[in-house]
Parts: C-alpha cells; sequence; structure tokens
C-alpha cells in the first residue's frame, strides 16, 4: 500500500488543522492506521490509531482531548483532526498503515510538517 499525505502548514497557538492520508489499493479496511511525529531533535512519536474497521482509537495522553483520528474505508483515507494546537505540536507528521494479518508489515506516509507558531 502507498501512502500520500496532505493538509500540514502553519497554524497559530490554539488553531486546528486537518491531516489526511490516502492510501491505494484495495485492501484499506486490512489495516490498522496510525500517526506520529517527529518534533526536531527528538525522537519519534505515538500520537495516535484506529483500528481497521474504525471502531477503536488510542491516543497519546499529550493529544488526548485535542486530537481525533478517523477513517473512511470507503475512500481509503484517514484523518488526524488537530484543534487547540500548541508550539510543542511542531513536528513533522507520518501516518502509518499496519497489516491487520501481519503486524510486521508496515508502511508510512512521506510525511507533512506542521508549524505551531505565532
Amino acid at each position: 500500500v502507498q501512502l500520500v499525505q496532505s493538509g500540514g502548514g502553519l497554524v497559530q497557538p490554539g488553531g486546528s488543522l486537518r491531516l489526511s492520508c490516502a492510501a491505494s489499493g484495495s485492501t484499506f479496511s486490512t489495516y490498522a492506521m496510525s500517526w506520529y511525529r517527529q518534533a526536531p531533535g527528538k525522537v519519534l512519536e505515538f500520537v495516535a490509531s484506529i483500528t481497521s474497521g474504525g471502531g477503536g482509537t488510542n491516543y497519546a495522553d499529550s493529544v488526548k482531548g485535542r486530537f481525533t483520528i478517523s477513517r473512511d474505508n470507503a475512500k481509503n483515507l484517514v484523518y488526524l483532526q488537530m484543534t487547540s494546537l500548541k508550539p510543542e505540536d511542531t513536528a513533522v507528521f507520518y501516518c502509518k498503515a499496519t497489516f491487520f494479518y501481519d503486524r510486521t508489515r508496515n508502511y508510512w506516509g512521506q510525511g507533512t510538517q506542521v508549524t505551531v507558531s505565532s
């Protein structure tokens, strides 16, 4: 599967952004999807995940209540809605697909920059 991300950019503190990740292929519903981020000088960090069917989600404590992950299996899309953004959310965000039947099969998007600054 190939993942193409969109939706990053510059936003002021307190603002909102929505990231999208479009997957190729017809088996999107067999992949759990997640978002990670990497801030400058820091390691890659888990942000949020959603199960293949969309019925379960999980979030890092740092984004709970502010970020929402969702997916549209009919359109092969996963989203990360980000609200109440803080400067410390500045990072390159990556989406990841994990095959349901073999969790060693992971695919990554190209990354998209999110900058929160006034």
